[in-house]
């Protein structure tokens, strides 16, 4: 009778203790559902009132993973009041990759009410290669309008000379919607800005004159448009509208000036050059008569020695000798009486 007493006390023990351990465990989950509750409760009956339905272990699921519960809920909420079905794991995986969430669903709906094809894949692409996606579909539905060239860059006007040596200094506006095939890769104003600079200048560059330009200036607009420069590009060119048109320097004749005063400094180089070399030959002229006149010096010199040695030898007697002095005279009288200075001659 004592054992049974004593295994009917044991027993109580033993459910007294499960019987604490099961409220302390009810305690625990209720306090877990209160917190999930006050937590995620006021988030998941928005989202199952707004047609956007999930399950609350949906929402701690998207805590745990480090993930923005109300960027999810409220993207999901915008995308189906739209009518755009997007699944919980799309925008999860677009906002772990650092994707802007709302900015794409919110350029979904735009690109959806503008009846343009822009698929989530799509759309998350571009926004996680660094383009604005909702500029871009915003772009795409009204056209921007962009100056050629850039006045932010310093320069005015795009200056172009026609065959007849005038310049012109032209204002473009260049008018363009994205192209959302290709954004993604696609070059970005400044390519367009510059195609579209290169355009004008070579259309201007083949006019004949000036006038024709001044007279049409939409041949130019046209003859641009119509190369294809938005090739590879982000954006499809919808119109170039030539805004101003300004009559520049006269380029040619200035050039012409130019080679004019150069070909005058070669000629003057020319000449000088020449001028140079006839002072040199003049001086070596001189000089070699100089020389010259020196050497007749030199042989008069030996006339006398020679006479000498003619009477020595008896060669030469001296009325030849007479007569040598009485020709020296007379021609000496004679250069006189003409006015001329008379020649010296051999000394004898």
């Amino acid at each position: 009778m004592e054992a049974l007493l004593l295994a009917q006390q044991n027993g109580s023990g033993a459910m007294s203790i499960m019987t604490i351990v099961g409220i302390v465990l009810a305690v625990i989950v209720g306090l877990f559902f209160m917190i999930v509750v006050f937590s995620f409760g006021m988030l998941w009956i928005r989202a199952n009132i707004s047609g956007a339905a999930m399950s609350i272990f949906s929402l701690v699921g998207m805590k745990l993973r480090k993930v923005s519960p109300e960027v999810i809920v409220n993207s999901r909420i915008m995308a189906a009041k739209a009518g755009i079905p997007l699944s919980t794991q799309e925008l999860e995986a677009h906002y772990l990759a650092n994707g802007n969430v709302i900015r794409v669903v919110t350029a979904l709906i735009a690109a959806n009410k503008a009846s343009i094809d822009l698929t989530f894949k799509r759309a998350a692409a571009i926004d996680l290669a660094g383009r604005d996606v909702l500029d871009a579909v915003q772009t795409s539905v009204k056209p921007k309008v962009i100056d050629c060239p850039d006045p932010s860059r310093g320069r005015e006007t795009l200056d172009a000379v026609a065959k007849d040596g005038i310049q012109l200094k032209i204002k473009a506006r260049v008018t363009v919607r994205t192209n959302l095939e290709r954004l993604v890769g696609g070059a970005t104003e400044e390519t367009i800005i510059a195609r579209v600079g290169e355009g004008i200048v070579t259309s201007i560059g083949s006019a004949e004159t000036y006038k024709h330009v001044l007279e049409n200036p939409d041949v130019i607009s046209r003859s641009v448009l119509n190369k294809g420069l938005d090739s590879q590009t982000a954006f499809e060119i919808v119109s170039i509208d030539i805004a101003d048109v300004d009559v520049g320097d006269n380029i040619g004749a200035r050039l012409r000036v130019d080679q004019a005063e150069a070909d005058k400094k070669m000629a003057q180089a020319e000449a000088e050059k020449r001028r140079a070399m006839a002072v040199a030959r003049e001086q070596e002229m001189q000089a070699l008569d100089k020389e010259n006149r020196a050497k007749v010096t030199l042989a008069e010199a030996e006339i006398p020695q020679a006479i000498a040695g003619a009477f020595k030898s008896g060669n030469l007697g001296i009325m030849d000798f007479y007569r040598l002095k009485n020709i020296q005279a007379d021609t000496g009288m004679r250069q006189s009486i003409a006015g001329g200075k008379p020649e010296a001659g051999p000394q004898t």
